[in-house]
């Protein structure tokens, strides 16, 4: 008896020793709304360039501080909070005509890969969703800061990740070219650790 619990221990030692190190699993994060923003810029006519925000936004991030190809996010917009500072022209973008919110009230966001550029970049692909068209899209990713919060002292991460989409591609056309097809995308994120 004694001698099988040896064998057994030192079977068990051995395979401790010669298996390879295992990789930290991601991380889960909760998203923190105070300091989290979906922006958006399209061209007006030619003229300037008109921003606005959605500030109902939601999300799950899991995030790998080692190897960050090991990451996910997903975020879910309600296409209503939409905000350009104009309430006239928001009520038109909530109408069929732009988000139409009432039939597809939200819009989101599903990565699909993460791919590191160097140090603190990265390609953030994945499906966007809107108007019940869902699409690939690539993001440039850039961690802007990992540590622990300055004030509480817990651990945050923030991420900033920009692209563009094409309006058209999800058969939003209205006033095409002359508001523009093409829409800049930035997403401004921080997570504190769960």
């Amino acid at each position: 008896m004694y001698l099988k619990s040896l064998l057994t221990a030192s079977a068990l030692t051995a395979a401790m020793i010669t298996a390879p190190l295992s990789q930290a699993a991601p991380v889960g994060y909760d998203i923190d709304m105070s300091h989290t923003n979906v922006l958006f810029d399209v061209n007006h006519l030619g003229l300037s360039t008109m921003i606005g925000r959605f500030g109902d936004v939601a999300g799950t991030l899991m995030f790998d501080e080692d190897n960050i190809e090991n990451s996910t996010v997903s975020v879910t917009v309600q296409t209503a909070s939409i905000n350009t500072f104009h309430e006239k022209r928001d009520d038109h973008l909530r109408s069929p005509d732009f988000f139409n919110t009432l039939e597809f009230p939200e819009m989101t966001f599903n990565s699909t890969s993460v791919t590191k550029l160097d140090a603190n970049t990265a390609q953030l692909k994945g499906e966007l969703t809107l108007l019940g068209v869902t699409q690939p899209v690539t993001l440039d990713l850039t961690v802007n800061k990992v540590g622990p919060h300055p004030f509480n002292k817990k651990q945050v991460a923030g991420f900033t990740a920009t692209g563009t989409i094409k309006r058209s591609d999800f058969g939003m056309k209205y006033g095409a070219p002359m508001i523009g097809d093409d829409i800049a995308l930035r997403l401004e994120l921080e997570g504190i650790r769960q």
